[in-house]
């Protein structure tokens, strides 16, 4: 089985070459039309989930939640749900506090 690109190739050959329709292309080569039609769509929120994760790495303790608040002062358009499914997309987390050492203080005799 040909990738889609490749057969999507096949096909636009043959309908340059061979002067047939889309259809009669797709119908020779086997390959869908609606697949042919497709075009990928570029995500429109990288530039969100790029200041989401520059936030979380200046912040470390900071959550989903407060990330949200800092991103809509700076004028991002972005509701909780959003802000929390990027945040999960991207892997990241609370980083948890580390506990502090104690010291072992001896008393002078």
């Amino acid at each position: 089985m040909a990738r889609l690109a490749v057969r999507r190739e096949v096909a636009g050959h043959l309908q340059v070459d061979y002067d047939v329709s889309e259809r009669r292309a797709c119908q020779a080569t086997g390959f869908g039309r609606s697949s042919e039609r497709y075009r990928k769509r570029s995500d429109p929120q990288v530039a969100l989930r790029m200041r989401l994760k520059e936030l979380a790495a200046a912040r470390l303790r900071y959550g989903y939640r407060r990330l949200q608040i800092l991103s809509r002062r700076e004028g991002w358009e972005v509701d909780h749900k959003r802000t929390y499914g990027l945040y999960r997309d991207e892997g990241l987390s609370i980083r948890p506090k580390l506990p502090e050492r104690r010291r072992a203080w001896r008393c002078c005799q």
